[in-house]
């Protein structure tokens, strides 16, 4: 029978419809991907004057800015978002409120190599993926009209990807954005009664019961949300309580890098490579503010990094705009299971 479940942590319900249990060979494309013309693709190797000036660049050997020979890139979007230059104003507009556009839109090109999928790459080159990740996110909290960096891979046409060259984002934004207040205030009000990590108390659950768990390292744990969303949804966290991902050495983002990698290697093979968005939550940049909520006194203590996987495999439809509920065909108890018991051909 079909269950409704409730997620304490995003404060939403999620139907587990047991009656149209899906398995993975049923989640279908329609078609491979195509990945177009390399040599118009403004994301490779000579090709650097088609983007905006670069911000970062990791490479093994000394270069010139805006020229090749760079591992991983990271430059302005050219169509941004949101823009790093003027004054943050915020007013009301009746009973509504607007803030301009002031914030930070950039593309971290994650390899030089178009065809090189995350799944494809080696922990090392996905490490510096995160290393760049972590380095705007340093850089980017030195702007006190910054409030959140969102970091965010589409892969996919389905899951909003416009180019198919190898990439993530971030958006920095001057407001914290809803879902993340969410989560800082359930986390806030577990602190406030228990003295504990709401976080880290799921950890230990779902470590104890065990059938939610999907993949584990010594420090990363991989599971299944008892009420996801969708089915494969998927949440990376460290085991020992970290607040904020710009804290994370080299060695904890090496360890990351291998986890990431064996995750989707086995998530493109249980699910013909399906388009997917992959988020990073964080603390909140740690600037005080005049009337700031308190959860800014305890966030070190309280909250807790961790990335949310989502495989767009099925469609949000009326009863879900609806109603807010989300209904999903995968128990999330069966999806660890694929993915545990799934072998790889690994090439280190």
């Amino acid at each position: 029978m079909s269950e409704l479940r409730f997620d304490p942590i995003r404060r939403r319900w999620s139907i587990i419809a047991t009656e149209r249990r899906f398995r993975p060979h049923e989640f279908k494309r329609s078609g491979p991907e195509q990945p177009g013309d390399v040599g118009a693709c403004p994301f490779e190797y000579g090709n650097e004057g088609a983007t905006p000036l670069e911000i970062l660049a990791l490479s093994k050997e000394p270069r010139q800015p805006n020229t090749p020979n760079w591992q991983v890139r990271v430059v302005p979007n050219k169509f941004p978002a949101l823009g790093i230059e003027g004054e943050l104003s915020r007013e009301a507009v009746g009973m509504f409120d607007k803030v301009n556009g002031i914030g930070a839109h950039e593309v971290i090109i994650e390899t030089p190599d178009h065809h090189r999928t995350a799944a494809d790459m080696t922990p090392e080159e996905i490490f510096l993926v995160f290393k760049a990740w972590r380095e705007r996110l340093i850089d980017l909290r030195r702007d006190i009209r910054i409030r959140y960096v969102l970091f965010f891979k589409n892969h996919g046409r389905d899951a909003g990807a416009s180019l198919y060259h190898p990439h993530s984002q971030l958006i920095a934004t001057p407001i914290i954005p809803t879902a993340l207040v969410e989560e800082l205030n359930v986390a806030r009000e577990h602190w406030g009664r228990k003295e504990r990590c709401i976080f880290c108390d799921l950890i230990k659950q779902e470590r104890s019961f065990g059938d939610r768990i999907a993949l584990e390292t010594d420090r990363f744990v991989l599971l299944e949300p008892f009420a996801a969303s969708f089915p494969f949804e998927t949440w990376l966290m460290p085991k020992d309580h970290s607040h904020d991902f710009a804290l994370c050495t080299d060695q904890i983002l090496q360890d990351l890098a291998r986890l990431v990698r064996d995750f989707l290697r086995r998530i493109r093979k249980l699910l013909d490579d399906p388009p997917y968005n992959f988020i990073l939550h964080t603390a909140p940049s740690p600037h005080p503010r005049p009337g700031q909520p308190r959860y800014w006194t305890t966030i070190e203590f309280d909250y807790h990094w961790h990335i949310e996987f989502v495989p767009r495999i099925t469609r949000i439809a009326g009863f879900e705009w609806g109603s807010g509920y989300s209904i999903n065909p995968t128990p999330p108890e069966e999806a660890a299971r694929f993915l545990r018991e799934l072998t790889t051909d690994d090439d280190g």
